[in-house]
Formats: C-alpha cells, structure tokens, sequence
C-alpha cells in the first residue's frame, strides 16, 4: 500500500515541470522535498518564510536539511502581520494567505509557477483555516492528493532515511495563545524559551499554553510519572518564572491537537 503510494507520487511529480516548496523543516515538508529533488532534480526551489513566531531552533534544523537535500533555497524573513495581532478565529487563514503570497510571488520571479505544500490526508480532520487559503491561491497538495496520512509519511521517510522521520509534530508558536489573546514579541520569546528548556529536559512533544502570565503545560502523558516528581516539578517551576511567567500548571489532560481550537 505505502510503496504504492510512493510510486503514484513519483508519477506525480513528474508531471510538473519545475516547483518551488514551502519548507518549514517539519516531517511533512521535509518528505515532500525529499521525493520533489529526486524526481526534479535542479528544477526545485524550497522557501521558507521566517516570521516572528517561528522557533529560531526549528529554523536551524532547517538550515541543516536543506543542505543535506543539496536544493536550491530561499529564505523570506516577514514581520508580524498585523491583522493577526489580536489573535483572530481566522489567524491561520490571514498568515497562510499572506505567506503563500510572499512564496508565489518569489517562485515567479524565478520562473516557477507550481507551488507545493506538506499539506496530508490527516490535516482534513482537523480544524484548520489556513487550508482555505491554500486552495484560494492554487497550491498543490502532492502528498493530500495521493492520500498520504501521517503515519504513511513518517514510515516512508524512515525507509528514505530521513532524520525527521520521527520528529514530533510541532506548529507555529501562534498556536499557543488563545483566540482574543494579544499577540507580543516577548511573549513568544517567552513560549519558545519553556519550549525548549522542557524539550531538554527530554519531554518531546510539549507544548507551553500562554494565558499572559500563565504557562500552561501540555505534553504526552506518557511523560507524566517522570514530570511529577517534586525536583522536576520545582526546577520547571523556577525556569519559567525567570522566563517571564508567573504561574506554572501542569494540564492534567495532557497535550492535545489543537487544544485552543
């Protein structure tokens, strides 16, 4: 089933002339550029947009792939979109739209007139916006359209040897404030920073739920027996408040997709 799949994107691909990617770094991306170099080869372009709620350290594991890839790419640095400021229903739409306008209009300017996204059959049953702004501006979905689900993505880049084959999913940090909710700089420095001392501490998969003064902590709950010991529990207290929080919870439903949906 899963070769075949891979065989009908193969086919796919070949049907297109040149194409740029929209590269975050994550598992779905990084599978689809992968596959694009090669049955492509030099007629691929990834873009990858930075924006301020993008993690610096996701970025520098991009910077990685993309050279082990050997692409041709491109980075567009953005600043914060204003009409996302407050924290709108339709956020993911307004950032979508205005990213994928910014990466079709670098493709053209280089003579590529397909753009691809990591868009998978999985991403369908959740809620998600932004996919009509994909569809607005006519980007092609190569692994939706040939029903790639997560799982399938993850077992193919294993075979390819990716490194990203088990990389926890892991979205843009706008994800962790709630709808309403101010969008600031140093809150997201701030989100980012949990993030990562938590990820060190070895608990993959974690999210940090920014209500403004308050972290709340989402992660697997196979983690939960290690978390809850009273040293973890009082080291992770103290280093989220020198980060700039003043509670510290621990969400005893564990982490859940799109729990601020």
């Amino acid at each position: 089933m899963l070769k075949q799949k891979y065989d009908n994107l193969i086919s796919y691909l070949k049907n297109l002339d040149s194409v740029a990617v929209a590269f975050s770094g994550g598992v779905d991306s990084a599978l689809l550029l992968k596959v694009c170099s090669d049955v492509l080869k030099e007629n691929v372009l990834a873009i990858m947009v930075i924006a301020p709620y993008t993690p610096k350290w996701e970025v520098e594991e991009a910077k990685v792939l993309l050279k082990q890839f050997g692409v041709r790419y491109k980075f567009i640095e953005v600043e914060m979109i204003e009409e996302i400021r407050f924290s709108p229903r339709d956020r993911c739409y307004i950032c979508k739209n205005s990213i994928f306008t910014k990466i079709k209009k670098e493709a053209k300017a280089q003579g590529i007139y397909n753009i691809l996204d990591g868009t998978n059959f999985d991403d369908t049953k959740d809620y998600r916006p932004g996919l009509k702004a994909l569809k607005e501006l006519n980007i092609i979905s190569p692994l939706l359209a040939n029903q790639f689900t997560k799982a399938d993505i993850r077992n193919l880049s294993e075979k390819l040897k990716l490194q990203t084959w088990n990389k926890p999913a892991y979205a843009c940090l706008l994800s962790r404030i709630p709808y309403g909710q101010e969008v600031i700089e140093k809150d997201l420095e701030r989100i980012e920073g949990a993030e990562v001392y938590l990820m060190g501490l070895g608990f993959s998969g974690v999210r940090v739920r920014s209500h403004k003064e308050l972290a709340r902590i989402e992660l697997p709950k196979k983690y939960f027996t290690e978390i809850l010991h009273e040293e973890i529990l009082e080291k992770i207290s103290i280093k989220l408040k020198e980060i700039g929080f003043k509670y510290v919870t621990l969400d005893l439903e564990g982490y859940k997709m799109g729990s601020l949906n």
